[in-house]
C-alpha cells in the first residue's frame, strides 16, 4: 500500500473492521484487473479502488450516501476530478441517488464509460463486505439479503443489476482475452 488515496483510506477506514478489509481486497482485486485498463489508467483504478468507499467513514457522512460524501471529500482535498468522478458513480450509484433524491447533487461529478469503471465496479461487486472472493451473483444476492426491500440500497441494485452485469462481463472479457 503506497499513496495518497491508500493512506487516505487507511486512515478513515481502517478503523471500520470489516468496511476495511473489504477495502483492502478490492484494492487487491483492483491490482488483479489493473491489466484490463490501458497502463497510464492503472494506477487511477487502484487508488479508486482505495478510496471507493470512503463515504462510510463518520467523519465524511454528510448526505449518508456514501459514493458522494467520498467523492465530496475527496473534491475538498484536492484529490483529481476524475478520481472523484469514479468514486461518485462506483457500483451503479446513479440508481441508488436516484431512490435517494440526491441525482442532482451526484451530477456534479461526470458519470464516464470506461474500461477503468468497469474494473472498479468488477473488483467492488466480486469482493464481498470481509474482503472475501465473491462472483457477481453471489455479491448482488448478498447485497439483497442484508437490506431490506424497503431500502434504497435494495431498490437500487434490483435497477442497477443488468447494467452493473455489464460492466462485470465487460472487464471479464478483457482480462479473457489477455489469457
Amino acid at each position: 500500500m503506497a499513496g495518497p488515496a491508500a493512506d487516505l483510506a487507511a486512515r478513515l477506514l481502517s478503523p471500520l473492521g470489516d468496511r476495511w478489509r473489504h477495502t483492502v481486497a478490492v484494492a487487491a482485486r483492483a491490482q488483479e484487473l489493473a491489466a484490463t485498463v490501458p497502463a497510464a489508467e492503472r494506477d487511477l483504478l487502484v487508488d479508486a479502488a482505495w478510496v471507493h468507499d470512503l463515504g462510510y467513514a463518520p467523519e465524511l457522512a454528510v448526505t449518508g450516501f456514501h459514493p458522494l460524501d467520498g467523492a465530496r471529500h475527496l473534491a475538498s482535498q484536492g484529490f483529481p476530478a476524475r478520481l472523484c468522478a469514479l468514486v461518485a458513480h462506483h457500483s451503479g450509484a446513479r440508481f441508488e441517488a436516484a431512490q435517494r433524491g440526491l441525482s442532482r447533487e451526484l451530477s456534479a461529478f461526470p458519470l464516464e464509460d470506461s474500461p477503468v469503471l468497469d474494473a472498479l465496479i468488477t473488483a467492488d461487486l466480486t469482493t464481498g463486505p470481509q474482503g472475501q472472493r465473491l462472483t457477481f451473483g453471489e455479491r448482488v444476492d448478498e447485497i439483497l439479503a442484508r437490506y431490506p426491500p424497503d431500502s434504497p440500497v435494495h431498490q437500487a441494485i434490483v435497477l442497477a443489476r443488468p447494467v452493473l452485469a455489464a460492466h462485470v462481463a465487460r472487464a471479464a472479457d478483457r482480462l479473457t482475452r489477455l489469457r
